[in-house]
């Protein structure tokens, strides 16, 4: 019975070590997406350089589309 505990133990170690690559790995490649975007020009850049300039503005629309999207459901 100890030897099965073990066993299961050591099963549960490796599930967790494999799950906590992928979730490495799938950060990592979440963060090359982001910089990517950051890029000059790149969509996200120009969210940011929006967001900048006109705070308030940015910010109104963000509501607008959360009533849009909330309204949907």
């Amino acid at each position: 019975m100890a030897e099965r505990a073990i066993d299961t133990a050591t099963d549960v170690s490796r599930t967790l070590t494999e799950v906590s690559e992928a979730l490495q790995a799938a950060v990592g490649r979440l963060s090359d997406a982001i910089t990517a975007a950051r890029q000059p020009g790149m969509p996200l850049s120009t969210i940011s350089a929006i967001t900048r300039e006109a705070p308030l503005a940015s910010l109104f629309v963000a509501f607008l589309f959360g009533v849009a999207i909330g309204r949907r459901r």
